[in-house]
């Protein structure tokens, strides 16, 4: 009997479980969304080659278990069938996990799905030192925890008062949770170093008297395994979306060429130093 690869098949999906040769497959799912044609597919591996359930991760993932060696081409086989292949794991760009954004939710300030897509198109399951893992959330109330993430993303709004269209209502000021806005009688203020870019604002105002402009607030060295660390800010709100897709290029260069194999990414800001990381993140951010 030929040996078992079993590097290779971790990099493909394949689990190992304490069963012997059987396998919990992690599939390839953006956003946390899957389509209802997708849904049958796995539906259907896990009736036919696992125990007739499925695992869902915290990172959005499915998991399907008890998924037998002498299967694993045939499952592959069944899931392409109905748009689906495995997802990876080790040392690469891991799933990029995102909320429903602004497509669907009213506190969206941006399209975190679309974003998610672009993400994994452009990154994932890229050769590391260790794993990296993107994490979009959508606005200040920080559904998907941006900050855990090696980078995180959360999207916020830039806004302007209109003057013409404003009748003084009040209701943007006692809607900030920061008190960047004051109402000084014939004109709305607000105070940019308060402002957290929510659009609490911009979405509760009666008469559209803000004008907005969509942006991203990325966090840096997020963990939450042996142990936790908060991912931390190096810029300010970034409009530009070739600017943060340049900032992702910088951030994972960076960690392939100062990473010790094994390291997560927190680690090596540490080692080498965050002056380091934010050099190299804000000349990408231009």
């Amino acid at each position: 009997m030929a040996e078992v690869d079993y590097s290779t098949l971790k990099k493909g999906g394949f689990m190992r479980q304490r069963q012997k040769n059987q396998f919990s497959l992690r599939l390839g799912v953006v956003g946390g969304t899957l389509t209802a044609e997708q849904l049958a597919a796995v539906t259907e591996v896990a009736k036919t080659y696992g125990h007739g359930y499925v695992h869902l991760t915290s990172r959005q993932g499915v998991e399907i278990p008890y998924i037998r060696l002498e299967d694993i081409d045939a499952v592959k086989e069944a899931l392409a069938k109905g748009g689906i292949a495995p997802g990876v794991c080790g040392p690469r760009v891991r799933t990029v996990t995102a909320c429903q954004g602004s497509e669907i939710c009213p506190n969206g300030c941006i399209d975190t799905q679309e974003l998610a897509r672009e993400l994994n198109d452009r990154y994932f399951g890229r050769e590391l030192p260790h794993k990296f893992k993107f994490g979009i959330t959508g606005c200040q109330n920080n559904c998907l925890k941006a900050e855990e993430n090696d980078l995180g993303i959360k999207g916020g709004l830039r806004v302007e008062w209109q003057e013409m269209t404003c009748i003084h209502c009040g209701v943007c000021e006692k809607t900030c949770r920061t008190q960047a806005i004051r109402n000084e009688g014939d004109r709305i203020v607000v105070d940019a170093d308060k402002c957290n870019y929510c659009g609490r604002c911009a979405f509760a105002c009666p008469t559209d008297s803000f004008a907005t402009t969509p942006g991203y607030l990325i966090s840096f060295g997020g963990l939450f395994g042996n142990r936790i660390a908060k991912g931390e800010p190096i810029l300010p709100f970034i409009e530009d979306r070739d600017a943060l897709l340049r900032v992702c290029d910088a951030t994972l260069r960076f960690f392939e060429e100062n990473a010790k194999p094994g390291e997560r990414f927190r680690f090596t800001i540490e080692r080498v130093g965050r002056d380091k990381l934010e050099a190299v993140v804000r000349e990408a951010a231009g």
